[in-house]
């Protein structure tokens, strides 16, 4: 770099750690802007942080674009990195105002709005459940007695699974609609599609995937917030046709979305009733739940780290992947009845992490044999199930 860039790194929620470390490491001054409640988290890599500063909320845009703007009358602001789903869009509008290079408020919508996403995807042909946006009070009847139930009600801008509502009659649907009252253009309806659930997570260079990682979840993510279990995704078979097919379809969706640089997390499902794959949605960062530590552990690749590497070098700058291994990973994770969870009986040596966590139980294996993976996983399923799992509560929103 010709000149020590300043990187602000927008965090709802303690994480990314990774990201900062390498920011500080490439020689960037880094900035972090978080919410009060996480001022004394220990989580922070505070070694690595040459700011804090802190607001009520990151969600009040003008808020938070005046605040930053403030900043910038004595920082030059050189890049603003969001850490999570809900920090993109008042990522993207920070760029738009201060003219910061990086994604913009009409790409960004793309990965936060699962009405915009779908929308955009169907018009490029990409097959996904049928939907309707929950405005048009007729098209939403029409729709009801087009499409059979059961459907799922999505808020357009939440994280993951977070929010959705199973909707079993049309009855059903509309009570629910008339008490969430102005709320409810904020959401759309969809078809459930019974089936298994992959992700697909890449680096994306120049609107080119460079680099692509398909795995599979044990349960879908959305019982296991809604009802508890033990959360699983593996690295699966990299010869296998799902895999090849995923990979050409997340290439697809991405150039509809207009993706340029950076990576992405996106989901499919596999319908049990006709064998297809169903683009479910996409985001514009990092996998959750330890999804980045698992394909570390498969290919010693952090995408966290490449994230930073990306962001850092701009449009300008060469960026190239490194070298990385093709072995297979996969992690297990579930609350647990007990404070600490003894897991000193999981020791095969394909254990490679365990998770250190008040009342969870998880660890991740690893071996260059994906079958291994898989038997590993499905022996530890049965014994998490019988040793530790507890019920998990149901999710609640927080003022972020």
């Amino acid at each position: 770099m010709s000149h020590r860039l300043t990187v602000l790194i927008l965090a709802g929620d303690v994480k990314g750690q990774r990201l900062i470390t390498e920011c500080k490491r490439e020689g960037c001054r880094v900035f972090v802007l978080t919410r009060h409640a996480l001022k004394d988290d220990d989580g922070w890599p505070k070694e690595d942080v040459d700011e804090f500063y802190y607001m009520p909320s990151l969600t009040r845009r003008e808020e938070v674009i005046n605040a930053v703007s403030y900043l910038a009358r004595t920082e030059v602001i050189d890049r603003i990195i969001p850490l999570d789903d809900f920090d993109v869009e008042i990522a993207s509008a920070l760029r738009e105002h201060l003219r910061v290079p990086g994604m913009g408020d009409t790409t960004a919508r793309n990965f936060r709005d699962k009405l915009a996403m779908r929308m955009v995807t169907a018009e490029a042909g990409i097959l996904g459940p049928e939907f309707v946006p929950i405005l048009n009070h007729r098209a939403i009847h029409e729709y009801t007695q087009q499409v059979p139930g059961p459907w799922v009600l999505k808020p357009r801008s939440q994280a993951g699974a977070a929010g959705i509502k199973k909707i079993y009659s049309a009855e059903e649907l509309w009570q629910k609609l008339n008490q969430m009252g102005d709320e409810q253009s904020q959401y759309l309806l969809e078809r459930f599609v019974p089936g298994e659930i992959y992700h697909v997570d890449a680096i994306t260079i120049n609107s080119e995937v460079k680099f692509v990682e398909v795995s599979k979840y044990g349960k879908p993510p959305l019982e296991i917030i809604q009802g508890g279990g033990i959360f699983m995704t593996s690295v699966q078979n990299r010869r296998s046709l799902d895999v090849l097919q995923l990979q050409e379809l997340n290439k697809k969706v991405l150039s509809a979305l207009h993706f340029r640089r950076g990576v992405t997390h996106t989901e499919f499902i596999k319908s049990h009733a006709d064998g297809k794959f169903y683009f479910l949605e996409t985001a514009a960062r990092v996998g959750g739940a330890y999804i980045a530590d698992v394909i570390e552990h498969a290919t010693d690749l952090n995408l966290w780290s490449e994230w930073a590497k990306i962001e850092i070098a701009g449009e300008k700058l060469p960026y190239k992947v490194p070298k990385f291994k093709t072995n297979y990973a996969g992690i297990l994770l579930c609350l647990a009845k007990q404070e600490w969870p003894d897991m000193s009986g999981f020791d095969a040596s394909e254990v490679v992490y365990k998770i250190h966590k008040k009342n969870h139980a998880g660890l991740i294996v690893a071996s260059d044999d994906a079958d291994r993976v898989q038997a590993l996983m499905n022996e530890y399923s049965v014994r998490f199930a019988n040793d530790f799992l507890a019920a998990a509560p149901q999710y609640e929103k927080i003022d972020r």
